[in-house]
């Protein structure tokens, strides 16, 4: 199974990036959860968790709304705050 290339963006800085097999999130529209393969999408999302899955342990981190897109196994999360404190490993670049 291919992996999903993540990044995970704030406003003012880029605050992970890094392979995942799984996200999950809220967006207005409900709860999506995005494999390796998903059509592309874009939506906006409400406060709350989004979730990363990587090497099986899945990490939470906590936004204040923002959006997710889906294109091609790259997943963008963007919101102007992101309470990061539980993810691991660090953003590259």
């Amino acid at each position: 199974m291919s992996a999903l290339q993540v990044e995970l963006v704030a406003a003012d800085r880029k605050v992970w990036e890094g392979e995942a097999s799984m996200v999950s999130a809220r967006s207005i529209d409900g709860d999506l959860g995005i494999l390796p393969g998903h059509t592309p999408v874009l939506a906006v999302l409400v406060e709350g968790d989004v979730t990363i899955h990587t090497g099986g342990t899945p990490q939470a981190v906590t936004i204040d709304g923002g959006f997710l897109s889906v294109d091609e196994d790259k997943v963008v999360v963007v919101a102007d705050r992101v309470d990061a404190g539980s993810l691991s490993a660090p953003a590259a670049g």
